[in-house]
């Protein structure tokens, strides 16, 4: 997968580590208007070891759908991040074949070294 810097458009939390990446070298892709295809997520997959490590744990969805995560398996990551954007945890960042998945402090200085 190509650099890019994966996130929802309305979370402005993404917006605040899109500023501090300040960068040209990343493709912006908003989650919402442009979901990721079976192939895009088995390729961030790839990078991240797993479906697992993709997924959003604080997703309002997993309550409204009554979801057991304790129960899940990489098929049901996987199966849900494809259904519904917010399954995926955010921002994702791919630099040079390297990810970087969600907004903790150290993810987002990694990718900002690797940038």
């Amino acid at each position: 997968m190509d650099n890019v810097f994966i996130h929802l458009g309305t979370c402005n939390t993404c917006k605040k580590i899109w500023r501090q990446l300040g960068t040209t070298k990343l493709k912006q892709r908003e989650l919402k208007s442009e979901p990721l295809k079976a192939g895009e997520v088995d390729a961030l997959k790839k990078l991240a070891g797993s479906y697992e490590a993709l997924f959003s744990r604080r997703s309002q969805q997993i309550k409204k759908l009554g979801l057991d995560l304790s129960k899940f398996g990489e098929k049901d990551f996987r199966r849900y991040i494809l259904e519904h954007y917010s399954f995926l945890k955010r921002p994702v960042i791919v630099v040079d074949g390297q990810i970087f998945i969600g907004n903790a402090k150290a993810a987002v200085d990694s990718a900002r070294a690797a940038l």
